[in-house]
């Protein structure tokens, strides 16, 4: 897997860890692209890579960057893919605190792009600022431990059960010239199995 990767995007700990694991390194594989186009002063933000349907692109695939985390395949042509950005207001990315299990869903609330909100956090969570946020093992999208960003404020309400925490995202979405998209060679399998789990249930 290392030779899809550029050297830099290597160096980057999550695809040593992914290479590193033989389980895993089976499960992922990466296409390297270019950004054509982007937007990040919308409300509902798109990027438009030079990668489509003869490179192995299919929608629902994850794109990330050396930073981290960058959006979803939404629609794909034969040599292009439109990426619904994680500065969308439909985009919801599951993730954890790097120090611990818990976990909430990352969404845009269209304001600043280098600042997202982390919801769904129960308030008997520890966790002060600059802590690390990644990707959770929840999602069939992404590989686990994908950086998102670092807590950068919180407010809990008096009455609210959850934390609306501040996330600082890591990625410059501003600033973005190559990407990769994520090939979850097995989410197929996972997600008809669960399928045909929730089926049994409602006979």
């Amino acid at each position: 897997m290392k030779s899809l990767l550029p050297d830099a995007y290597y160096e980057n700990g999550v695809v040593k860890t992914i290479v590193a694991d033989s389980t895993r390194s089976q499960q992922y594989s990466f296409i390297t692209s270019r950004v054509v186009n982007n937007s990040v002063n919308r409300r509902n933000n798109y990027l438009t890579l030079d990668k489509g349907s003869v490179h192995g692109v299919k929608k629902d695939m994850g794109v990330i960057s050396s930073s981290g985390v960058v959006g979803i395949v939404k629609d794909v042509s034969e040599h292009y893919c439109t990426v619904m950005s994680v500065l969308h207001k439909n985009t919801r990315i599951s993730t954890r605190f790097k120090n611990s299990n818990y976990f909430g869903s990352l969404v845009w609330d269209g304001s600043d792009s280098k600042i997202a909100s982390l919801l769904e956090v129960p308030k008997h969570v520890k966790f002060n600022n600059g802590d690390t946020l990644v990707t959770t093992v929840y999602s069939t999208i992404f590989p686990e431990g994908v950086m998102v960003g670092i807590v950068s404020g919180s407010e809990l309400k008096p009455g609210d059960n959850f934390y609306a925490i501040k996330v600082r995202l890591s990625t410059n979405f501003a600033n973005l010239s190559h990407v990769y998209i994520v090939d979850n060679l097995l989410k197929s399998e996972q997600l008809g199995l669960e399928a045909q789990t929730l089926s049994t249930d409602d006979n």
